[in-house]
């Protein structure tokens, strides 16, 4: 059967550009996923460089497990960085490894399900009313903290901080706004490059760890077994894997609007159970060289749509350049020089749109408050999860973000559709 084209692209998925054009495209299309990837391990305490290699591998993965025919970039998540926080001060990396191999474990056996009973029961866990509210908890519940590292210098308050924080915020906003194009989907790069100039002009930059990194410099992989010995983190495990199930509704979105992007579909070829297995093994990949977990990225599927270059040799183009990058020592000790006040001016934007997501889908699905299931169920996971209510028993730590998914879906199966009061 001859291989389905799209005519009103200029790069269709299994099209080869020449050599050049080839690297020039997938360095654009790198450029695009550049900021947020680099984002989240500078927010964890995770090191840049082996950010950037485990987004290259578990891109790689992703487009062989799905036989190459999705154009999909797999860059680190947002989603797990409150519990990978959490995790970094209490364990260390080795029980965030734990945690984003525990997710990639979750998606293969949800893969496995998929495939001999189909996908209606994810429905049933993970309705609207769970994963609104949970998507608006993972944004919102970052917002402390970008307010404290916009304004607090060593504990004290420092107004040269505020000042590059809402420079960075300004500029971010005003790329959002009035850029189109290529330049319209990089905001997020742009905002980091101006705002770090901008403190670089204040003086609260420190260039000192650029100077003496070398050009190649091997990353600070963290893998098991030989940079450290495993064991079982049950916080870990508990605090990582009910957030899965939230990052799996937005593989899905991502999926809906690829299909009618490429006018094709993918839940059938290669269908939905081999894209989860490819999402899934690429966070396991993610965590065994010390990367934060990976997914799909909505920027992703922006460049596609304004470049409609879609092929997926140009995605693993990107991929490879984003492990070679991750060697680069200058390029790790730059993005470790960005100060916290310009990441926090980034992180304002990023984190509102996160919790505006997750109200979009309240929207979206019409769900109606007037319903006391719904009214219930949106405020524990709201006040819990946004509240920090966290258990503690011992080394065990659950931590709001997942208790909050926790009893969202809990509370979603044993509640009646209707109180008694409304019938």
């Amino acid at each position: 059967m001859a291989e389905f084209h799209n005519d009103d692209v200029v790069l269709d998925i299994k099209d080869k550009p020449k050599p050049f054009v080839w690297l020039g495209l997938s360095l654009q299309h790198l450029f695009t996923m550049f900021g947020a990837t680099v984002l989240v391990p500078i927010l964890v305490g995770i090191n840049p460089g082996i950010a950037l290699v485990s987004s290259g591998l578990g891109t790689l993965v992703y487009l062989f497990v799905t036989k190459g025919k999705i154009p999909a970039y797999l860059g680190s998540s947002f989603a797990f960085i409150a519990a990978m926080q959490l995790l970094m001060k209490t364990d260390g990396y080795p029980a965030i490894a734990q945690g984003a191999m525990t997710t990639g474990l979750v998606y293969l056996i949800v893969a496995f399900l998929v495939k001999k009973i189909g996908s209606a029961w994810m429905d049933k866990i993970l309705p609207p009313i769970v994963v609104g509210p949970v998507i608006m908890v993972i944004g919102l519940g970052l917002a402390a903290n970008a307010a404290n590292n916009a304004m607090m210098n060593n504990g004290k308050y420092d107004f040269t901080y505020l000042l590059v924080a809402l420079v960075t915020l300004g500029i971010t906003i005003f790329f959002n706004m009035f850029l189109k194009g290529f330049l319209g989907l990089i905001p997020i790069l742009l905002g980091i490059i101006c705002g770090y100039l901008f403190a670089l002009a204040v003086g609260v930059v420190d260039l000192s760890g650029v100077a003496a990194a070398d050009w190649f410099a091997l990353p600070n992989f963290q893998v098991p077994f030989l940079t450290y010995e495993p064991k079982f983190y049950a916080s870990a495990v508990i605090t990582m894997a009910p957030i899965a199930f939230v990052t799996m509704t937005e593989h899905i979105g991502h999926l809906m609007v690829l299909n009618k992007l490429t006018k094709r579909n993918f839940f059938e070829d290669p269908g939905l159970n081999r894209t989860l297995m490819g999402d899934g093994l690429a966070q396991i990949v993610a965590g065994f060289v010390g990367g934060p977990p990976v997914t799909s990225y909505g920027e992703n599927i922006g460049v596609l749509a304004i470049t409609r270059v879609h092929s997926v040799f140009v995605i693993g183009g990107a991929a490879v350049l984003a492990v070679i990058l991750g060697f680069v020592g200058k390029l790790s000790a730059l993005i470790l020089s960005i100060p916290n006040p310009v990441i926090s001016g980034i992180s304002f934007i990023l984190f509102g749109v996160i919790a505006a997501s997750g109200l979009k889908i309240l929207i979206e699905n019409k769900i109606n408050f007037d319903k006391k299931k719904n009214l219930i169920i949106a405020s524990v996971i709201l006040v819990i999860g946004i509240g920090g209510l966290y258990v503690e028993a011992g080394t065990f730590t659950l931590s709001a973000m997942a208790l909050a998914t926790v009893l969202g879906i809990i509370l979603n199966l044993i509640l009646p559709e209707t109180s008694r009061s409304e019938v």
